[in-house]
């Protein structure tokens, strides 16, 4: 008995590390490359990198000047996601990006300025007027939209009722303060910045057209769709876990966009005023994608040979899943 004892004694360290050996080992997070803009109601797609360990991922946030500026790096394998305006993944998608655009994540955030000094009060006002805009934006085609509304014809180049000036997105502040622009069709907080440093003054909120509120799109690979479908899964479910989080407590929303994605430059009126021109969301339609598409060619925005039907590149299954997914928790 006693030998048969100190043999169970003996054994059971080596017991001990062969279970171990053959024992399951936690299961090491997903990445997910992330491209997103540095805009307010862009705040709860960069807070998914904050919660991305609920839903077993590491999310990397590579933020973009520009939404066309994502389009490379998804070409070039360097993005699985991206946050961008519609208008650029319809580009995207357009000159043969294969991505699909699964869910919507912000609506308006569109505002139209003009210098104070100029007394510009609407539209019919811009005509002999310098516009500045940013390229392939909801920005471009809502004020394309107005300006064909108000019987305006615009160009790039003199000779037109109004001249537009491309420039980035920090660069038409720049301009409009220094006047060399008299107006700027401008993305928020950037557009609330100008109004309360008074060399801006609203003209309007560009949203009474046939395309309404622009939605921004949230767009995914048709790699890591088709197969990484549970990664992908658990992504759209952080999404909309972070979304959530954001509508139902504002206080955490405006406290992460202001110190960590603009380090402070933004001060709580800026984004308060920012915010009240947009607002979170989770869902996009089929419809607003393809009427937006159809206004992109009317437009000729995006320079599209053949436009991407709506119907066969949007997916909202994955989305529809995580929201009931979410819900049930």
């Amino acid at each position: 008995m006693k030998l048969k004892g100190l043999k169970a004694i003996l054994s059971f360290p080596m017991l001990a590390l062969a279970s171990a050996a053959i024992a399951p080992t936690a299961q090491a997070a997903d990445l997910v490359r992330l491209g997103n803009l540095k805009f307010a109601h862009y705040g709860a797609v960069a807070y998914m990198k904050e919660i991305a360990p609920k839903c077993n991922l590491k999310i990397e946030e590579r933020v973009f000047a520009k939404g066309l500026d994502i389009v490379p790096a998804i070409i070039a394998g360097e993005i699985d996601v991206s946050a961008s305006a519609l208008e650029a993944a319809i580009s995207g998608r357009a000159s043969g990006v294969p991505v699909y655009l699964v869910g919507g994540f912000a609506k308006g955030g569109v505002r139209i300025v003009g210098r104070p000094d100029l007394n510009i009060h609407s539209i019919a006002d811009l005509k002999g007027k310098k516009v500045g805009v940013t390229r392939g934006g909801p920005q471009e085609i809502l004020l394309f939209t107005e300006l064909a509304k108000n019987k305006l014809t615009w160009s790039d180049k003199p000779g037109k009722d109004v001249q537009i000036m491309y420039m980035g997105y920090p660069d038409l502040n720049q301009a409009l303060l220094a006047k060399e622009i008299d107006a700027m069709s401008q993305s928020e907080p950037y557009a609330t910045q100008a109004m309360h440093k008074k060399y801006g003054a609203e003209i309007m909120k560009p949203y009474d057209t046939p395309l309404g509120e622009p939605v921004r799109a949230l767009v995914m690979t048709e790699k890591m769709y088709k197969e990484k479908r549970d990664v992908a899964a658990r992504f759209m479910q952080c999404f909309v876990m972070a979304t959530r989080q954001f509508i139902a407590d504002p206080k955490l929303a405006e406290k992460y966009v202001r110190e960590s994605m603009f380090k402070n430059q933004v001060t709580s009126d800026d984004y308060q005023d920012a915010m009240n021109n947009a607002s979170f969301t989770e869902s996009i339609t089929t419809e607003h994608v393809q009427q937006t598409t159809d206004y992109m060619m009317k437009y000729n925005i995006g320079r599209m040979a053949t436009p991407p039907a709506a119907k066969d590149w949007v997916k909202l299954d994955l989305l529809e899943a995580a929201q009931k997914s979410v819900s049930s928790k």
